[in-house]
């Protein structure tokens, strides 16, 4: 073996051990207040993270309300979710959850340049939860097993969100344009203790 297969078996040796490592130790995504202009100015993005870490809940959940109650010194009542890519390792994202008593939605908006693209390649995460529904959600340092399922209903979205998912605005030529449109995932627990 040359010294470039050697080289590259070192690198591969290397990435190994980094992802066994950050599996061990988990990366969380990096958290921005999404109320400030920063936020808005980076496109309404942050780093995303890869693996979660925190203590696995087996126990079902009847009333989610709690986690508006929740507030972290960094991450006020955010969660975290982690979703399931293509490749392997793990996608995640900071998000905001809204709770309806026994029911838990994540969702948010696609602005922008982001409108361009069809559903659900508006953001990475909502692509990997379309093609997997599987993920993990951390609320106050707890993971919590997951699955995802899109609310189709533009009833209960409404709903959801407190006013229409579409939201528009009348041009100067007097034409409506589409300026976000917001989608919304019902998350179900699974993994969970049976009685």
């Amino acid at each position: 073996m040359g010294k470039f297969g050697k080289g590259l078996l070192g690198l591969g040796f290397l990435l190994l051990i980094t992802l066994l490592t950050l599996r061990i130790t988990g990366l969380d995504p990096e958290y921005m207040d999404y109320t400030t202009e920063e936020y808005n100015q980076r496109g309404r993005m942050t780093w995303p993270g890869l693996w979660l870490s925190g203590e696995d809940v087996r126990d079902p959940v009847a009333d989610w309300d709690w986690v508006y109650d929740v507030n972290h010194p960094e991450l006020g009542n955010t969660i975290m979710l982690e979703t399931r890519t293509w490749y392997g390792i793990p996608h995640s994202v900071t998000a905001l959850p809204t709770a309806r008593g026994d029911k838990l939605y994540i969702g948010g908006s696609a602005r922008g340049t982001r409108l361009e693209r069809g559903f659900p390649h508006f953001k990475r995460w909502w692509a990997n939860v379309e093609r997997d529904p599987r993920l993990r959600i951390k609320i106050d340092g707890k993971i919590y097993d997951m699955t995802a399922a899109l609310v189709h209903d533009p009833v209960e979205l409404a709903e959801i969100i407190g006013r229409d998912p579409i939201t528009t605005i009348v041009a100067e030529d007097g034409t409506e344009q589409v300026v976000a449109k917001w989608y919304y995932w019902r998350v179900f627990q699974r993994n969970i203790a049976q009685y």
